[in-house]
């Protein structure tokens, strides 16, 4: 808020003896309130005066800038939040999407079939090579980050792969989402690092949560409750998940808030790839 500093007066009047002043009209103050916009030495003139010159010095008292949902607890915690809000309320407490598609709703309503978990498997591998192919390139620095992080599946998915195929089921050949997902993420991380890193995120982080509740219900329906290679982790998953978070949080302070809003703003495409895929179960 601005304020007054000084103000000095001068006033040059005829001397007359007995001379009575007209008073000053009743429409204007004699005097300039504390937040009087001014910034600089002005003139003011009343029609019952001579010039007053002032001085008026201001200082600017900035804004709260707006904080975003999950900020305070650092970036991945933002993108926590977002994506939580693109669950329906069926699969999380936080949802607030209605429920469209079949894969949407709770699990235990599915009704999966081995084809369909092949098809699954078989994209949801590509997608992972994909992922841990362009982590290891790094056309970025800042993906060298996320090297041998504990979270990788591709070798999980081949093991798992590899025993449906004992089990004398015909592995499929990668299909259009798959296909479609890996080929996005290849353009999207040469030319766009915020929101590739989204979907390395959302990817990895709901496979760890959602995906291993999935991978539970469907092998009680469908594989006599065998758990697969794709739902174990080596060491403590909490831990590991602990430790992306913190590089994720650590790449994420270099950016603008531009940068980090263009990267959440990619959640609902990597929801939609992954949703895509995530259907062929019930095919």
């Amino acid at each position: 808020m601005a304020f007054l500093t000084s103000i000095s007066h001068s006033f040059s009047l005829f001397k007359q003896p007995n001379f009575t002043p007209t008073p000053p009209p009743n429409f204007f103050s004699c005097f300039i309130p504390k937040d009087f916009p001014f910034t600089k030495t002005q003139s003011l003139k009343l029609p019952w005066m001579a010039t007053r010159k002032y001085v008026v010095s201001a200082t600017t008292v900035d804004r709260p800038r707006k904080r975003y949902p999950g900020e305070a607890k650092g970036f991945v915690e933002e993108m926590r939040f977002v994506a939580m809000k693109l669950h329906t309320r069926e699969q999380a407490q936080e949802g607030e999407k209605e429920v469209k598609e079949p894969e949407e709703r709770q699990v235990g309503k599915w009704e999966p079939s081995i084809d369909g978990y092949l098809k699954f498997l078989v994209d949801s591998k590509l997608v992972y090579d994909t992922l841990e192919g362009i982590i290891d390139k790094a056309a970025f620095p800042s993906y060298a980050e996320f090297r041998n992080t504990g979270l990788e599946r591709s070798e999980k998915l081949a093991k798992d792969l590899q025993w449906f195929k004992e089990q004398g089921y015909a592995i499929p050949e990668p299909s259009s989402p798959g296909i479609t997902y890996a080929e996005y993420l290849k353009e999207l991380s040469e030319k766009d690092p915020q929101a590739f890193i989204c979907h390395f995120y959302n990817i990895y982080f709901a496979h760890s949560a959602g995906g291993w509740m999935i991978g539970r219900k469907v092998a009680e329906k469908i594989l006599d409750n065998k758990e697969l290679d794709f739902y174990k982790w080596d060491g403590d998953l909490s831990q590991l998940l602990q430790n992306v978070r913190d590089k994720l949080n650590k790449v994420a302070e270099s950016w603008t808030r531009d940068e980090k809003n263009h990267c959440l703003e990619e959640t609902e495409k990597s929801f939609r790839h992954s949703g895509e895929i995530l259907r062929l179960i019930l095919s």
